[in-house]
């Protein structure tokens, strides 16, 4: 066996490995296969690298090659993340004792604030006309997405069964194959009772899903982006609405409200508590925007 084909071997195990053993999404893996294959390409010998022998030096040499392409520091700390994960399973194996990626990184990236929008805003958004089953299930799972600050692929992927509407809770399944309980608000409650009258309208005998589409299948996450968005234009939204926007929402009142860090990470199932903590920037520059219409001392800014 060559050198490359090794190399190929080493990769598609641990695709394997990510695959089986850490439950990560399709989608999660062909990322992790990308920036794997990136690192290849650029290689200059490919054909005959050896990761074992791989020096921090070549790594370096990528990022900031890559980085003068125009590739984003984003971009860039994925693919270094990427390769950090892979010498770790490469380590876990006994394959390889080192990890040069480690130690290599991307630019800083300034972090870009969330869109939110406010909670008159969301009223507006929120009161729906109509008493179809289209215009109830859309009701439901907009309501849905603001009261539990649900990601896109956690709403798609929701069944009936992880709904205890007694309990007034849900189960749902995130990033990492992680479930966790979240409440329900009562107006999201009453909107999901309302759907599940009609439900049976729409939706196939056997499915299982929460919401469905007209043909009566599982509604795809596009369907609820181009749903969304209708209905905000409808409501007279001076802006495009996404459903992000309503989980980013969702997060920034409620820590406003609470001031409780620790809960808005376990309410969003987020792994790490720096990626909650972009919202204390949001409130920080709520209570900036207060005080600078409020204080008599303040200094208004020009426009």
């Amino acid at each position: 066996m060559n050198t490359a084909t090794t190399s190929n071997a080493l990769v598609d195990s641990f695709l394997h490995h990510l695959a089986l053993e850490r439950r990560l999404s399709p989608r999660t893996i062909d990322a992790y296969r990308r920036d794997l294959a990136d690192f290849l390409n650029w290689h200059p010998h490919q054909s005959q690298l050896d990761w074992c022998k791989l020096h921090q030096a070549e790594i370096r040499s990528y990022a900031a090659q890559r980085h003068r392409q125009g590739l984003s520091g984003k971009s860039l700390q994925r693919r270094l993340a990427a390769l950090r994960s892979f010498y770790r399973f490469l380590n876990r194996e006994g394959i390889s004792s080192r990890n040069p990626a480690i130690g290599v990184r991307a630019p800083k990236v300034k972090r870009k604030l969330p869109a939110t929008l406010d909670v008159d805003q969301l009223g507006q958004l929120l009161e729906l006309p109509g008493e179809t089953a289209l215009d109830l299930r859309d009701q439901a799972m907009m309501e849905l997405l603001y009261s539990s600050g649900l990601r896109l692929a956690e709403l798609v992927s929701m069944d009936l069964q992880a709904l205890d509407l007694h309990d007034a809770m849900l189960e749902v399944t995130g990033k990492g194959n992680k479930t966790r309980r979240l409440p329900v608000g009562r107006k999201a409650l009453q909107a999901i009772r309302q759907w599940l009258k009609v439900r049976q309208e729409l939706a196939k005998t056997d499915e299982m899903a929460l919401f469905v589409s007209q043909r009566g299948g599982r509604l795809s996450a596009r369907s609820v982006q181009s749903r969304l968005a209708l209905r905000a234009k409808q409501q007279g939204s001076p802006r495009h609405v996404h459903p992000h926007m309503l989980r980013h929402s969702f997060a920034s009142h409620l820590l406003e409200s609470s001031g409780d860090l620790r809960a808005v990470q376990e309410l969003l199932g987020h792994a790490d508590i720096s990626t909650t903590q972009i919202y204390t920037h949001l409130d920080f520059q709520h209570l900036a925007e207060v005080y600078d219409q409020a204080h008599p001392r303040a200094k208004h800014k020009k426009k």
